[in-house]
């Protein structure tokens, strides 16, 4: 599992959207990144987390960032889920895990007793030059959207 680090290169993507269009971090340069991953579409937190960054997702704007979130659920569930809920940024579709590996937030998580391995809640502000800025783990959903503004009106 890898483990990232504030100053470090993030590992680039290329991932489909919602609408099918591939987004790749290297084309992102020049722009503030806030990369969340999350569980599962249109599930409580989940959704509650998304409605966050999308009611805030102008001021993000007008900070200088671009918001995306990341899940291993495939593009058709984040077509209805984005829809459902008037999303205003792209959801990325890993369904290999293969970019959840790299951001290492595929860890172990206990239910009910039951271990299995998903997504932690994870946020990631990637700077203009593609270094990690900031890490958030094991977010809690509530305020979290405030906090990941303030970071980046603060960068």
């Amino acid at each position: 599992m890898a483990t990232l680090e504030v100053g470090q290169m993030a590992p680039d993507f290329a991932l489909p959207d919602q609408n099918g269009n591939v987004i790749s971090l290297a084309d992102l340069r020049g722009k503030v990144v806030v990369l969340y991953f999350y569980p599962k579409d249109d599930t409580p937190g989940c959704t509650k987390e998304a409605c966050a960054f999308r009611d805030l997702n102008h001021e993000l704007a007008e900070a200088g960032a671009v918001v995306y979130g990341v899940s291993r659920d495939s593009v058709k569930s984040h077509e209805k889920f984005a829809g459902k809920y008037g999303l205003n940024f792209p959801l990325l579709a890993d369904e290999t895990s293969a970019v959840c590996e790299a951001y290492g937030v595929i860890q172990d998580k206990n239910m009910y007793g039951r271990i299995t391995k998903g997504i932690v809640r994870t946020t990631f502000i990637i700077d203009r030059d593609g270094k990690i800025a900031r890490i958030w783990p094991k977010v809690k959903v509530d305020g979290h959207a405030d906090e990941v503004l303030a970071a980046v009106k603060a960068l």
